[in-house]
This record gives structure tokens, sequence and C-alpha cells, in this order.
């Protein structure tokens, strides 16, 4: 009975790019007292495997919290293994504005102390005592009476790149730090004002209301299915948003753009920009805001030091963080000195830029076929190795590199070498070689656009 991963992430990419299927990134949660969280968790593994459901779900005592990837054909049947549990029937799925099939590439089940953190230790404290839920039209209603006070329960790296107008917005790393640090805030303001709040998709302000009613606050509210649900709700309802900007989101998207608004700076020039990603170097794996021009300059990385890591062999950069605790730091999100443009805590409602409707990037189904796998990469010369195992490559091709580190990089196929001379035409067994402007990972694939 397989209760774990058996694929990378590699392959499973490779596999729903050969499957062709729609898929559906999508998030929900739900309080409930759970006797047996790991009873539960592999009862949801046998089931969610076996419909090639993908994500990260984390299961506690107090309930359940999932982000995940869906075949858009077992919605379905996906559906009904939640129904199975009481206390999901009916459950809300916030799905995403923007998708991408490669949001999540792994099923991770985990068993926690609670789906929240939140630093608590108090019997007393009932998390399903909440504020209530207000959908876009009545947030945006209660927004505009000046007797409210609106806060942002996320962290100093998502309230960055987009936030709602006049919220406060705590220069925190983590949700537990949030909680006091407004009780203090606003402990004069228990019986007069609105506390109005919101997050990505509502877990975090389903426990945040609960608590500040705990405290003693009177008119508390929480904005129902998060930013995720408002947006679709504005949309479908022909709404004004007072959000501004992209909403940082938790798989390999890293955020999703819900108005045309770039409210955030690029961490090294300064120059307006609202995409972040991951330090190329391994040991680092920093989350920080890079534009394009910066990303070519320093080659993904958060500093010259880390330049400097990435160019060295890699048994060399594997002995540099031997005994160091690195582990997962896909989303560690620690600020660095190295940042000249990162200002948390004095975000702005004006935003720095405003992208032209014509200008986003739409997520259009690409066709493509997997040719080849990176095999080298010539650090000094910027030169590409990959040999062939499907199909064919020629000259004045459409190809994309895609990697979970290097993400998708599309180029024209102008000259390249076959077994180190000049051909028009690589097959299957060939060592192709050419210049690239972006560094190349072993874990790397190569996939030629179909017209």
């Amino acid at each position: 009975m397989q209760l774990y991963n058996t694929l990378s992430a590699e392959e499973r990419a490779e596999l729903i790019d050969q499957a062709g299927q729609q898929r559906l990134t999508l998030s929900f949660y739900q309080y409930a007292k759970i006797e047996d969280p790991k009873k539960f968790r592999d009862e949801l593994f046998i089931a969610w495997n076996a419909l090639d459901a993908l994500g990260r779900i984390y299961v506690a005592h107090e309930g359940i919290n999932a982000q995940m990837s869906i075949p858009a054909d077992n919605m379905e049947a996906f559906r009904l293994t939640l129904e199975k549990y009481d206390f999901m029937q009916g459950i809300r799925l916030n799905v995403a504005v923007e998708q991408d099939d490669h949001s999540f590439l792994k099923l991770t089940i985990k068993v926690r102390h609670k789906i929240v953190a939140d630093g608590l230790n108090d019997e007393t404290f009932d998390v399903t005592k909440k504020g209530i839920h207000l959908k876009a039209k009545e947030f945006n209603a209660i927004l505009d009476d000046p007797n409210t006070i609106v806060v942002d329960f996320r962290n100093h790296y998502e309230s960055e790149v987009g936030h709602f107008k006049n919220a406060i917005t705590p220069d925190v790393e983590t949700f537990r730090e949030s909680l006091p640090i407004i009780n203090e805030q606003l402990k004069e303001f228990k019986e007069t004002k609105n506390l109005v709040m919101y997050c990505t998709g509502g877990i975090r302000c389903e426990k945040a209301s609960a608590y500040y009613k705990h405290q003693g606050f009177k008119n508390v509210y929480q904005l129902e299915g998060g930013i995720i649900n408002y947006a679709k709700q504005i949309k479908e309802e022909g709404l004004e948003s007072k959000f501004i900007g992209k909403n940082f989101v938790f798989d390999n998207r890293l955020g999703e753009r819900i108005t045309d608004d770039i409210v955030a700076q690029c961490h090294q020039c300064g120059k307006p920009c609202d995409n972040h990603t991951n330090c190329a170097n391994d040991g680092c794996h920093l989350l920080f805001i890079q534009c394009d021009e910066c990303k070519a300059a320093m080659e993904n990385c958060c500093s010259t030091d880390c330049l400097e890591i990435t160019h060295l062999p890699l048994a060399e950069q594997v002995k540099l963080r031997s005994g160091k605790e690195v582990g997962n730091k896909v989303f560690r999100k620690g600020k660095s000195e190295n940042l000249k443009f990162k200002h948390s805590g004095e975000l702005s409602d004006k935003p720095l830029a405003v992208i032209p409707s014509k200008d986003i990037r739409q997520k259009v189904k690409i066709k493509k076929v997997l040719v080849a796998k990176a095999e080298h990469y010539y650090v000094k010369a910027k030169i590409a190795l990959f040999i062939v195992e499907n199909n064919e490559l020629n000259k004045g091709d459409k190809i994309i590199i895609a990697g979970p580190t290097t993400g998708n990089e599309e180029l024209i196929l102008d000259n390249f070498l076959v077994n180190g001379a000049e051909a028009a035409t690589a097959k299957v067994g060939d060592k192709v070689t050419f210049e690239v402007p972006f560094r190349v990972r072993l874990s790397d694939k190569l996939y030629k656009v179909l017209s």
C-alpha cells in the first residue's frame, strides 16, 4: 500500500506534460476535531494518489489545510473523497485565478501539531467561535466605513507585492507574530471599531478572528475565502477591486495577478517589479523580488557571493553546504542585507507602475513535446549540453528549457553543434550543444514547441 511519493518532481512534471490534461490549482481548509490525524492522513493519501492529485496538505487534531493540483477530469471524484467526511461536506474549494499544470509536483500530506501555527497555549480558546464572514461586495462596503480598521494577516513578503488599500500590514515573518502585535496596537478600539481582516484563502483569518473575539473585540469580521475568493467574486460580479497588485501563493507560481498595479520593487535595483524568485544558490535559496534584467545579470542569485558559489563545481558547492542546516528552503523568507530595496513595513497604496493590459502574460496552454535532457552546463562559456532522447531538433525550432529552479525559458534554436560538429538536425542519441543566456541545471528538460 503506497503512502508516500515514489516519483521525483522532475519525473512527475514529465508525466504531466505527456498526459496533456488540464489541471486545476485550488485550496481549502476546515477547522474540525480529528481524533486520529495519522489515520486520516493515510486515508487521504490513498484516495488522492489514485486520482493523480498533488499538493501540500497539513492535518492536525484541529483540522485540515490544503493547497492542491487536481486533474480537471477528476474533480467530481475528488469532491466525493471530501464528502466522505461529515466536516468537509459542502466545503468551499478556492480555485486559483491563474492556472499552471506544474503548480505542485508531489503529493505531500503531513501530520502537524496545528494546521496554522499560532504560538498559543490557551485551553479556553475556541477556534470555532469565529468572526462574521463577508463576501466581496460586503467587504468593499465595510472598507468604506470610517469606523473600520483593516488588517492583513499575511507575512511581509506576501503583503509587499499586493494588499488592500489602507490596510495595516505587519512586518512579520510568521502568523504567530501578528497576533500579539495587533492585539497591543488595537487594544483601545476593542469596543468602538470594526476589526476587519483578510489573508490568502481565509484559514489564518478564521483563527485570528476567533482569537480577537476571545480577547474581547466586539465587532470582528473576515473576508470569506480570502483574496482568492475575493478576486473570483469581483470578476464575476463586476465589482471594484480594493485589492491592488499581486496575490502571493504558496506553490511554484509564487503569485497570481489581481490588478495591473505593481506596488513592489526589484530588491536589487529598485525597478518596479513584483516577481518573486528563489536564489539559485542551493545553500541560500532566499526568496526575493528580482526583475528580468537583474535575473540575467545575477543569474538568478541574490548576491555576488551566491553568484560566485554557483560557478563552482557541483562537488565544491555540496562541500560548502555540508553540515549546515539548509533543508527545504523553497519558502524560507529570511531577509538579507544584500537586498538594498527591500522595504518591509513601509508599504504604499500608490502603484509604482501599471502593466498595460496587452502586456499581461496570458496563461495559454502551449503544445510541446519533450525532446532532450540536460547533461552539462559550461559556466564560463555559457554553453548547455543536452542529449536527445525523443523526436528530433532542427535549426530554427522554438524550444522551452524548463526545470524546478530554471522555470520556463523560451528561445529560438538559431545555431547548435551535434556531436561536436555543425549540423541542422539532431536525432535521438545525439549530443547537442548551444549557447544559452541563463544557467542550465541537470534537472532541466528541453521541449520543442509544436506549431
